[in-house]
C-alpha cells in the first residue's frame, strides 16, 4: 500500500531572541501557526530493513536529509521496542516539494516530523506523540511543534510549547528565490540577542516582530526589495530566519487582489493560517479504510 502525508509549513508570527546557551543554542519567544501549505511525502513499505529516498533533493545528500534522517531515527527505536521483531522496518520514500528550502517556513523539520508520525503508524511502533517529540528534537528544535499539530507559543529553544490559537488569516508568501540557511542568521555577530522575556498576553497585545529581521534584509538585499514592496499593500514581515515574506490580510479576496499585483521577480502564493495542522487532520485517515 502507499500512503500520501502531508508535511505542512508554519510562519513566525513573532519571533524574538532572549538569550544564548553555553551550546550555542539561541533562546527565544514565539508564536508558530501552521499554514494549508504542504509537500506531501508518498511511503511504500517494504519488505525487507532499507530505507530508500526516490527523490533526493538537489544540494542535500542523503545522510544530512532530514527526511531520511528521521527515518532511520525511528527505524532504530522500532527494532529495538517493538513485539513484532521479525516484521520489516523498510520504506521508499518520495517527495513532492512545495515548500522552498532555507525559505523560513519549516520544510525540513516539517518533513522529518511527518516521516516520525507516519512511520510509527506504518510500523506499529507503539509511541506516543510525547515520545516522538523528544525523538525529533534530536533532528532539530523545530521538530516538536509540527509533532505537536497545533499553534503554540513556543519558549527555550523552541521546545517549550504552550497551544495558542492566533488569527486564522490570509497570507500572502513570497520567496525571492534566495535560500538563507538558519545557522547563517543565528551566527551573525549583529543579530540581536538580549530581547527581555515577556509574558504571553503582552506579546500578544504588542506589534509583532522578528528579531532576526534587521540582519536578513541587511545582508539580502533581495529580500529588502520584496519586503518593501508588500509593505505598500499590508503587514509584511519574514518568518523564521528564512528568506521568505508573509504579508497578512483578513480576507483571500483582499491577498488574491495584491497576488495579482506581484512582479514577476518574486514567487508567491496564498496560504491560510490554520491552528490545526493539515498533517493532523488527516493522520488518522491513512488507516481507517
Amino acid at each position: 500500500m502507499i500512503y500520501h502525508w502531508p508535511s505542512p509549513g508554519k510562519i513566525n508570527l513573532f519571533l524574538y531572541i532572549t538569550g544564548q546557551r553555553k551550546d550555542g543554542f539561541h533562546l527565544l519567544q514565539t508564536l508558530f501557526q501552521f499554514i494549508d501549505y504542504h509537500d506531501t511525502l508518498i511511503l511504500e513499505p517494504r519488505q525487507d530493513n532499507s530505507i530508500l529516498l526516490l527523490t533526493p533533493l538537489n544540494g542535500i545528500p542523503d545522510e544530512t536529509n532530514l527526511i531520511v534522517r528521521a527515518a532511520r531515527l525511528i527505524q532504530r527505536y522500532c527494532k529495538c521496542h517493538r513485539t513484532l521483531y521479525s516484521a520489516p522496518c523498510g520504506v521508499n520514500i518520495s517527495i513532492n516539494k512545495r515548500l522552498p528550502i532555507g525559505g523560513g517556513l519549516g520544510g525540513g523539520s516539517s518533513n522529518a516530523a511527518t516521516m516520525l508520525i507516519a512511520l510509527n503508524e506504518i510500523w506499529q511502533c507503539g509511541m506516543s506523540d510525547h515520545q516522538l517529540m523528544h525523538l525529533g528534537l534530536n533532528l532539530g528544535a523545530d521538530v516538536p511543534i509540527f509533532i505537536h499539530g497545533h499553534s503554540a507559543f513556543a519558549e527555550g529553544i523552541g521546545e517549550q510549547l504552550k497551544p495558542a490559537n492566533p488569527s486564522e488569516k490570509w497570507y500572502l508568501i513570497a520567496h525571492p528565490g534566495i535560500n538563507i540557511p538558519t545557522s547563517v542568521i543565528f551566527s551573525d555577530v549583529e543579530l540581536k540577542r538580549d530581547t527581555p522575556i515577556r509574558c504571553f498576553n503582552e506579546l500578544l497585545l504588542s506589534p509583532y516582530i522578528n528579531d532576526c529581521e534587521p540582519i536578513v534584509r541587511k545582508r539580502f538585499p533581495k529580500v529588502e526589495r520584496v519586503i518593501s514592496w508588500l509593505l505598500k499593500y499590508a503587514p509584511a514581515r519574514i518568518t523564521g530566519t528564512g528568506s521568505c515574506i508573509f504579508a497578512e490580510f483578513d480576507k483571500e479576496i483582499s491577498a488574491l487582489q495584491v497576488l495579482q499585483r506581484t512582479p514577476r521577480w518574486f514567487y508567491s502564493f496564498i496560504a491560510r493560517g490554520v491552528n490545526v495542522s493539515p498533517l493532523h487532520r488527516i493522520r488518522h485517515q491513512q488507516f481507517e479504510s
